[in-house]
């Protein structure tokens, strides 16, 4: 397998462009990708409220990584790998389990952005002050129309016909993670991305511990022993079905909310669908992340604010929506789309789908740890 740190030209020249910000790695059949090294960083530099040592982002297989390298584009998927290219339509119609297969055919290290991941951004982009915009408007921003990008089927931004994904990278620098053009881009709509690591079983919230869901052989499948619950009172990582461990789980008019553990989901708003689905309208469950607020007695431990479970701060996060349905497993995936508006963004949360959903709007993003 070609070495990932060949110092070729484009490696060069693309780490001389970015102050070494974005390098070029390469898959186990020699394709390029672009990708963002991102430098491990402590919980408490972040907020105090997220606990103490490395994020879990940074944890891999109980080592902690001094950087990780998470694709500067959307995943695009060439001779049976998933590589993150500037200028390209990104792949989507592929359900999990189809897009970790294709980036684990990039070699060892490589991966699904993962949603310790996702967090570790979302976080980094909160504590500079920055919420990245992005592609949620039909190919033009919702809360800056001016900011457009390059739609795939050659569409006026804006306009609701055709398919208004845009091309990766397309966008204005605002659209990237920390508003210059080394940053990565299009977190914020255009695609929601699969985020591995995350799920919801009957309401139950499970994940992979730390940044394992990093590693090419731990199992993702719905039957690993890998998935755990959360621990209402202190956070510790128990076996699924523990009695105590925090759950996503509906209790409004309507609703159900039987499920006898410590519930978060009956303070998100608008809860008020159809039985057995925390919804606010037919088919969709929909809560302000700023508006979540622990259940009366009910302190969210630190790792749910540290995994974008839970919100970090009562403000500053863009009004991005959290999405559950508390039945059947649901898998994340994160940042809304080209129709979400200000839904969308870095801290958007999708748990309403099974790990076989695919559709024009769901995409993934590699990403890889050495």
């Amino acid at each position: 397998m070609p070495s990932i740190f060949i110092k070729d030209d484009l490696r060069a020249s693309v780490e001389a462009a970015t102050g070494g910000r974005v390098t070029v790695l390469y898959t186990a059949s020699g394709q390029p990708s672009y990708m963002n090294v991102i430098p491990k960083f402590k919980l408490e530099d972040i907020d105090a409220s997220l606990g103490a040592g490395v994020h879990p982002a940074f944890i891999v297989g109980g080592q902690e990584k001094s950087e990780i390298f998470i694709g500067q584009f959307a995943g695009v998927i060439k001779n049976g790998e998933l590589l993150s290219l500037p200028g390209v339509d990104q792949s989507a119609m592929k359900n999990h389990d189809e897009f970790v297969s294709i980036v684990r055919a990039n070699g060892n290290g490589w991966h699904l952005m993962t949603n310790a991941e996702w967090a570790a951004i979302q976080l980094w982009c909160w504590k500079n002050g920055f919420q990245p915009r992005g592609n949620t408007n039909n190919g033009k921003s919702s809360d800056a129309g001016w900011e457009t990008a390059r739609r795939i089927d050659g569409g006026t931004p804006g306009d609701a016909t055709g398919v208004p994904r845009t091309l990766t990278g397309s966008g204005p620098a605002s659209w990237r993670h920390d508003n210059t053009a080394s940053g990565i881009s299009d977190l914020c709509g255009n695609v929601w991305e699969w985020s591995p690591g995350l799920r919801l079983v009957d309401g139950e919230i499970q994940i992979i511990a730390n940044n394992d869901a990093a590693m090419s052989g731990t199992d993702l499948s719905a039957a690993s022993a890998a998935w755990k619950a959360i621990k209402a009172s202190d956070g510790s990582l128990v076996a699924p079905g523990s009695a105590g461990t925090l759950k996503y789980d509906a209790t409004a008019a309507g609703t159900t909310g039987a499920h006898g553990s410590p519930q978060l989901s009956d303070v998100v708003t608008n809860m008020n669908g159809a039985a057995g689905d925390s919804t606010s309208a037919p088919g969709r469950t929909e809560g302000v992340l700023e508006a979540l607020t622990a259940k009366a007695g009910i302190a969210p431990p630190a790792i749910m604010k540290a995994l974008g479970l839970y919100p970090v701060a009562a403000n500053g996060l863009g009004g991005d929506r959290l999405y559950v349905r508390n039945y059947g497993e649901r898998l994340a995936f994160r940042g809304g789309d080209w129709t979400y508006g200000n839904n969308a963004g870095v801290f958007a949360l999708n748990l309403n789908g099974p790990r076989t959903n695919y559709a024009t709007v769901i995409g993934a993003r590699p990403a890889y740890v050495l």
